[in-house]
């Protein structure tokens, strides 16, 4: 009995199958728009036809960057993306990629190709790319000298830095020697020496914008010697001016607002910047002076009148120690002699007669035991305040007192 396969091993060896077509994963389909829906979640879902057949196609959100239009009924259109097997409903679809009008899908092929050639030149090379001075005082302007881009330049220039000086060249931008007219234009403000040149032009579909994906274009902006920014009006597609450019600009006024610096702004830098400038030679003028006044400190303090004025003032201190010190010795002698004195007071016959003492002395004898005088003696009795001259009328020895006892 033959093998028997169910529906999903069936759609998966299907699948299998288109996913080893190398020209199935990345193909190009041209034919009409029909059945287009614009789903919510951001795909599109549509229907290709032509005489013969229909193809199921569909375009995921994360690839709408790349569609610069809005597809309608019966446009006819050139897909490209691969073709898969949707294994859940057993069908096959195309999944866009990119999707550009009828007629403009060999152009996308040339433009892919210089791409690739450029590339290997290194014409891409971000190490070639030239910085955009940020103060320009002369921009050069390559664009046609009617329309919305130019007009839109200078409306920002003239808002941003009224002083700038625009120079334009006015370029053919579209059709026949726009190339050729885009190069002279870049060639002639180079010699008369702008300080950056903006190169472009308003939006349109590809074939209004093909004159910037010209080799001569490009090859004119990689050696012009002077910054180039690529300002073509259009956000999706990428030309290869873009590519070469020292800076690349979604529009002429987004290149106006990135080489015209802000004069205001810039005043505003620059009185900011001079009060910094004053208070850092404040700052530095004060640091200066303390230093000067320490530096004038240090000097006197080394100098001779110096040495001398701390001399004197050393012995101006040794005197007032020596001073300090006689002055403590005199206070203690002062003080033991006062109170020798007091010892030598108290040991004299005078301070002795202040307690009612006297002294008696007879002959000019002091009379000490009661055998010096006799009854009838002439005495002398000394006071404080003088003498008592008197005799002896009775003598009373301490030991007949006790024999009488």
């Amino acid at each position: 009995m033959a093998n028997v396969y169910s529906v999903g091993q069936v759609n998966t060896y299907i699948k299998n199958i288109f996913s080893q077509d190398y020209m199935l994963r990345s193909i190009s389909v041209k034919g009409e728009v029909s059945n287009v829906k614009y789903h919510s979640s951001g795909h599109i879902y549509f229907t290709m036809k032509d005489q013969t057949a229909t193809l199921q196609c569909v375009m995921f959100a994360s690839s709408r960057k790349g569609l610069a239009f809005v597809m309608e009924e019966g446009m006819q259109i050139v897909a490209t993306g691969s073709v898969e097997v949707y294994e859940r409903d057993g069908k096959y679809q195309l999944y866009a990629r990119k999707i550009v009008q009828d007629g403009a899908g060999d152009l996308y092929v040339r433009l892919e190709q210089l791409k690739k050639e450029l590339q290997e030149m290194g014409m891409f090379d971000r190490s070639y790319k030239k910085p955009i001075p940020r103060y320009a005082k002369t921009i050069g302007i390559v664009t046609a000298p009617t329309g919305a881009a130019v007009q839109d330049i200078i409306n920002i220039a003239t808002r941003r830095n009224p002083y700038v000086q625009l120079i334009l060249y006015p370029a053919t931008v579209q059709g026949d020697g726009a190339a050729e007219s885009i190069v002279r234009g870049i060639e002639a403000l180079e010699a008369y020496g702008v300080d950056v040149i903006i190169a472009g032009r308003g939006g349109g579909s590809i074939e209004d914008l093909w004159a910037f994906n010209e080799e001569i274009v490009a090859k004119a902006i990689f050696a012009c010697s002077v910054p180039v920014v690529s300002a073509v009006g259009h956000e999706t597609d990428t030309t290869i001016s873009d590519l070469v450019a020292d800076l690349r600009a979604p529009t002429p006024s987004a290149a106006a607002e990135l080489t015209v610096f802000d004069y205001e702004e810039f005043e505003q830098t620059i009185l900011g910047l001079r009060d910094q400038l004053t208070q850092q030679i404040t700052h530095t003028l004060r640091l200066d002076q303390e230093k000067r006044k320490n530096l004038e400190l240090r000097l006197r303090s080394a100098g001779p009148e110096a040495k001398i004025r701390e001399q004197k003032m050393h012995y101006v201190n040794l005197i007032d120690r020596i001073e300090a010190v006689m002055k403590e010795k005199i206070l203690q002698n002062r003080h033991r002699l006062d109170t020798q004195i007091k010892q030598l007071e108290s040991l004299s016959p005078l301070f002795r007669l202040q307690g009612g003492y006297v002294y008696a002395s007879s002959a000019g004898k002091p009379l000490v035991k009661t055998e010096q005088v006799q009854e009838g003696d002439e005495i002398r009795l000394r006071l404080l305040d003088g003498e008592i001259h008197t005799k002896v009328s009775k003598i009373v020895p301490d030991n007949a007192e006790r024999k009488k006892k």
